[in-house]
């Protein structure tokens, strides 16, 4: 492990090639080109549905779900249909010829979601796909499904989580092209704005006195990290806290206010190591309810009171969808420099390369 204490190497493109050798940081900074390809690429989708869509279902894993969750959350509170994610080879018993199925998996090869196809067709439900390739892709153009088909240039390290621009915009054109949502160009615009705007303070120029992702990369390594926000940011959290497993290697976990309120602040005190081992990163935002708001303060308070080390990070962009791009853009950096600080290469995930192995035996 490199010392952890050396500033030097985060400050330096070249130390970290060495180490990134698959270039992650190269998909971190395409994270606005990665939402501008797929939104070019998605307005050209169009489709007619041979029945109303009176719900969806996603169905992916890992990374390549992480784009549905971050939706489900921003749009929950107004959404006219329910909409909800499955990681798992069975869809719910309740779909019908009025579900909008939507299987998405990045290689186009994860079993799970290409076990539901099957009995999505069973079901009679409509059937879209969001994919890079592999046997998915061949199954959406043989079936002439409504698909997303993702030419990922803008992710050079190919690495499925680090896509999420084109998962997540690929997810509002389907959206959009089902009526479920009307995303609009400026909103687009306002994402791709705030991605490049938060980007400027976290690249591997700007030094730690004024990165705010270094800042929190040293706050955060060798401890576990518990990430907690509200609202239409849990997607985002979600997304930090597999980035974080994935990319640093570490075990990150999210918590949710105010569900957390009702139990969690009594389980602080034990083990008494929590107040050396753990770190909690509070996510505020002035355009959570109040109530939330407060939730949010006193939280922290409490924590703090158990000599568990806090921080508070305030999201400042204008809008919801552009506050969950602010979130993620701030801790992929984040959890990209973790891995460094480790001597770590963020890409090879070789323990669950070695439990898909496994299964296939």
């Amino acid at each position: 492990m490199k010392n952890i204490n050396d500033t030097s190497t985060l400050d330096s493109r070249d130390q970290i090639a060495s180490l990134d050798k698959s270039n992650m940081m190269g998909s971190i900074e395409a994270l606005a080109d990665q939402v501008k390809h797929a939104w070019e690429d998605v307005k050209k989708l169009s489709f007619d549905f041979p029945e109303e869509i009176k719900q969806v279902v996603v169905v992916g894993m890992g990374g390549s779900a992480l784009g549905a969750d971050v939706f489900k959350h921003l749009f929950k509170t107004s959404l006219d249909i329910p909409f909800e994610v499955y990681n798992s080879y069975q869809l719910p018993a309740y779909i019908n010829k009025n579900t909008l199925v939507i299987i998405a998996s990045y290689s186009g090869t994860t079993e799970e979601p290409l076990n539901c196809i099957e009995q999505a067709v069973q079901k009679k439900s409509q059937i879209a796909c969001i994919t890079a390739g592999g046997e998915l892709k061949k199954i959406a153009e043989e079936n002439n499904y409504l698909a997303y088909i993702i030419d990922p240039v803008h992710n050079p390290s190919n690495q499925p989580r680090m896509a999420l621009g084109y998962a997540l915009v690929g997810l509002f054109g389907l959206m959009n092209a089902a009526g479920v949502t009307h995303i609009t160009d400026e909103e687009i615009g306002h994402i791709i704005t705030t991605i490049i705007r938060t980007s400027e303070s976290l690249i591997v120029e700007t030094t730690k006195e004024d990165n705010q992702a270094k800042i929190l990369a040293f706050l955060a390594v060798e401890r576990r990290p518990v990430f907690v926000g509200s609202e239409f940011l849990v997607g985002g959290l979600h997304v930090a806290a597999n980035q974080w497993n994935e990319n640093a290697k570490m075990f990150a976990d999210y918590k949710v206010v105010p569900e957390i309120n009702h139990h969690l602040l009594e389980g602080l005190k034990f083990p008494k190591s929590n107040a050396l081992s753990h770190v909690f990163l509070f996510f505020q935002s002035n355009l959570y309810l109040e109530k939330n708001q407060k939730r949010i303060e006193i939280t922290q308070q409490i924590v703090e009171e158990n000599d568990i080390e806090t921080m508070k990070i305030e999201l400042t962009a204008e809008t919801k969808l552009s506050q969950v791009f602010e979130l993620i853009t701030l801790m992929s950096f984040t959890g990209f420099y973790i891995s460094i600080l480790e001597g770590l290469d963020p890409s090879p995930i070789p323990f669950v390369d070695m439990f898909k192995a496994e299964l296939k035996k």
